[in-house]
């Protein structure tokens, strides 16, 4: 039987470490489509709305950016960003969005 030399198990043991930590990672994370319901303002005349878009990433900062941008470029202002999410989110915040469901 021959012995393996410990330094050639590092490499094995590092795809090991790899593999497990993205297959632990959220599914929204992971693959798949993301989005975010955030509230807006536009001042002449003063309008408040509440809306759901897709964006780009499911890190809250990116998906703030891709809002304000989008948001902008239609002359409303993002207040905030409520929350990021999958698509299993979407159906419940269809009807509290109404027109602004899914429209930037």
């Amino acid at each position: 039987m021959t012995r393996t030399h410990p330094l050639l198990l590092i490499p094995a043991l590092l795809a090991l470490g790899l593999s497990l930590v993205t297959a632990s990672a959220p599914p929204a994370l992971a693959a798949g489509a993301c989005y975010a319901d955030y509230k807006a303002k536009r001042d002449k005349p003063y309008e408040l709305h509440y809306g759901v878009m897709e964006v780009s990433s499911c890190d809250r900062q990116q998906a703030a950016e891709d809002a304000r941008g989008r948001l902008a470029r239609n002359g409303w202002t993002l207040l905030n960003i409520v929350s990021v999410f999958d698509e299993s989110g979407l159906a419940g915040r269809k009807s509290d969005a109404g027109p602004y469901y899914l429209r930037f």
